[in-house]
């Protein structure tokens, strides 16, 4: 059994999919990152950087202590090694998947997610800010969709956990000013992921766990307002 601690963001929604995908037992511990219950100190013993998503495996490959893991990348990996699948074996395979992965974490989310906020969530709307961050959004799905171009399937060739990072970040293009018209081999490979089932039950286990906004003028400190003097436990 694995124990998800999870919110319907798009960084939870990267490993529901997998264990949907995998058929992996696994149990959903909501954190309403909104109420401030990431800051929560059994949360915090998981998840020292109090950011969901993370996970606890009580049946580590080898047997032994439960494991417990925080950032999305880092579980995605852990889980496809312990599966053994949506991850090649053989080493050029392997390190094609993990480049796009990590690509997602240090660019597509950390660039998208400083999309959402300055467009939505800033309480001064910053024009440069706002435009900074909508350009370098459309130059990443254009890097995407120049890949895809090829013709190939998923981001990777074969479906892996690359897709399932990154397609949770383009479900919200709307929201980050960009039309998928404009990108179409990215748009193909997204309909392609939204239409597989694991991805369906992921998004509609998200509906049932998540009915409200995650940001309201009372979740507004609580996510946007913490510093390196704010406690966190």
């Amino acid at each position: 059994m694995i124990d998800l601690y999870y919110w319907t963001t798009p960084n939870g929604h990267k490993i529901s999919i997998f264990l949907e995908e995998a058929g992996l037992p696994y149990r959903i511990v909501p954190v309403n990152i909104g109420a401030g219950e990431q800051f929560q100190p059994d949360f915090l013993r998981i998840a020292p950087n109090n950011r969901i998503p993370a996970i606890v495996d009580h049946a580590p490959q080898g047997g032994g202590e439960p494991i417990s893991l925080f950032e999305s990348g880092a579980i995605l990996l852990y889980l496809a090694d312990k599966c053994g699948r949506f991850i090649p074996r053989d080493l050029r395979g392997r390190n094609e998947v993990l480049q796009w992965l990590f690509w997602q974490m240090g660019g597509l989310g950390p660039m998208a997610g400083q999309n959402h906020h300055f467009s939505q969530y800033a309480p001064e709307k910053l024009p440069y800010a706002i435009d900074r961050y909508v350009r370098e959004t459309a130059r990443l799905y254009r890097v995407l969709d120049t890949l895809l171009a090829d013709g190939r399937e998923y981001i990777a060739g074969e479906y892996s956990i690359a897709d399932m990072a990154c397609y949770p970040w383009i479900v919200p293009h709307q929201r980050q000013q960009q039309n998928l018209d404009d990108f179409p081999s990215l748009m193909r490979w997204f309909e392609r992921v939204a239409a597989r089932p694991a991805t369906m039950r992921a998004y509609a286990l998200a509906e049932s766990i998540n009915t409200a906004p995650s940001v309201t003028e009372a979740s507004r400190a609580i996510l946007f307002g913490q510093d390196g003097k704010s406690r966190v436990g």
